[in-house]
């Protein structure tokens, strides 16, 4: 392979992307049209809604990869990092001598040259805080680009270009492409880095908690003097990563020795209230629509990065009053003879157990029916297979389904959706394993009550699952 040929070359007016459905390389593709150059795409399941997206935006997507889609001869091929070097459009270029480059080069490029960037990090809550982030600047006329992992509903989209001098960027951590294992977040050179956990996550590609350490030290180590790096207090691995950094570093969370405090927290008419101290003074008193611990932590970083821009504590507040959750973040698809249906992106358990917890407070009437899927490449193997129970502790009735794509992962290592429902109700917990999902929306047509709470969590479309409930209920 011609490593020289990594680069990106001057002149470039021809791009071609492959992967291109992917939520991240749709997203480029979309902002590199905007940018003026001409685009073509290709995937090997292309179905809406990215696919439709992407044609309405005037880019030709090519239905599986071929060497011929790229026959055109593109100036620069820009690689998806779960296109493998045997892929017949990678072997194709490479045959050829195109120029390529993977999605973080070609961020930083295009879109990342003369701006500033903020990098949210961590194992959980990325998209939630970048999408708080981008739409605080928003409101105070920063006018920022961003570019996330999930539809921004006060923006209806997941990405932008903006006219102002900062990127919000979700900073991921897993590796970048064939040719570059290293994480996507090691490409990108930030003003203001936010760090909300560190946990073991992502199996396929990291093997143990040491491994994800090391990359996200590698990030920290990389900071610059003149980088702010806003890190959460009640995160043992990130205590551990941040000492003796040569970046400022402002720790946030519920630690009084922490520079960012969250203070009273209330609940009312469906929002969150809750005080903030820095240095020990309070700061503001603020209101969200976000439930959750979690999300007020996440939210306090968020107006940890605000402050550090001078943003007034009056443009925070009407920001963070006026934020819509990104979708399938505790996004309420419907509410039908009294059952709200809520869609959820929790996988980890931690992000499970938290996301039940969460919404607790918020349907005291009624019951939390939880509806599982684990098809992440970590959640379909056994590695959380103890862990997962004690994560449904606040759920009153839990559905479990298989996961669909289950024949990816060897025998030896597959997660039992069977057995995570036997261990919960070993637990005394009213649990189920279900096979399809059919069987599922047949069940709580008849289980579920008025005043409860089907929350659904999966990081897939899981068949549609939250239209067809409210439809039978």
């Amino acid at each position: 392979m011609d490593l020289l040929k990594n680069r990106i070359p001057e002149g470039v007016q021809t791009i071609h992307l492959i992967a291109v459905c992917g939520t991240g390389m749709g997203a480029l593709a979309c902002m590199l049209k905007d940018l003026g150059f001409e685009i073509t795409g290709s995937d090997q399941k292309v179905y809406p809604p990215m696919s439709t997206f992407l044609q309405e935006k005037g880019i030709e997507i090519f239905n599986g990869f071929n060497g011929a889609n790229i026959s055109y001869g593109p100036d620069l091929v820009i690689v998806g990092n779960a296109v493998s070097k045997d892929n017949p459009e990678v072997v194709r270029m490479l045959e050829m001598g195109f120029y390529f480059c993977s999605m973080p080069q070609a961020l930083n490029r295009f879109v990342g040259e003369g701006k500033k960037t903020i990098l949210v990090t961590g194992t959980h809550g990325k998209t939630t805080t970048s999408s708080i982030i981008a739409w605080i600047l928003a409101k105070a006329g920063f006018d920022p680009g961003f570019m996330i992992g999930g539809i921004l509903r006060n923006f209806n989209s997941n990405y932008r270009l903006g006219k102002g001098e900062y990127l919000v960027i979700e900073g991921d951590e897993y590796d970048t492409a064939f040719f570059d294992k290293g994480p996507k977040f090691l490409h990108y050179d930030p003003a203001i880095t936010i760090l909300t956990s560190v946990e073991f996550d992502h199996a396929d590609i990291f093997n143990d908690l040491d491994h994800v350490r090391e990359a996200f030290g590698s990030l920290i180590s990389g900071l610059s003097e003149k980088s702010l790096l806003v890190a959460c207090d009640n995160d043992d691995n990130i205590n551990d990563l941040i000492k003796n950094r040569a970046c400022t570093v402002e720790k946030y969370g519920k630690d009084p020795k922490s520079i960012w405090r969250i203070g009273q927290v209330r609940f009312n008419d469906d929002m969150s209230y809750f005080d903030v101290f820095k240095d020990g003074r309070q700061v503001g008193n603020y209101k969200t629509g976000l439930m959750g611990e979690h999300n007020l932590l996440n939210t306090l970083s968020a107006i940890a990065a605000a402050d550090h821009l001078h943003i007034e504590s009056s443009v925070i507040a009407d920001a963070l009053e006026t934020f819509q959750t990104p979708k399938r973040r505790q996004e309420i698809r419907g509410t039908k003879n009294g059952i709200t249906v809520m869609d959820d992106f929790a996988h980890h358990p931690t992000a499970v157990r938290e996301t039940i917890n969460a919404v607790k407070p918020f349907f005291p009437d009624g019951r939390i029916i939880a509806v599982f899927e684990p098809r992440t490449n970590s959640s379909m193997r056994n590695v959380f297979q103890d862990v997962y129970p004690r994560s449904f502790d606040k759920a009153d009735l839990i559905c479990i389904r298989k996961p669909s794509m289950l024949e990816k992962i060897p025998v030896e290592i597959r997660f039992s959706s069977e057995k995570l429902a036997d261990d919960l109700k070993k637990l005394n917990k009213d649990a189920y394993f279900f096979s399809e999902t059919e069987s599922i929306i047949d069940f709580l047509k008849d289980k579920a009550k008025p005043g409860d709470l089907i929350l659904v969590m999966s990081n897939g479309g899981f068949d549609n699952i939250h239209e067809r409930l409210l439809e039978e209920l």
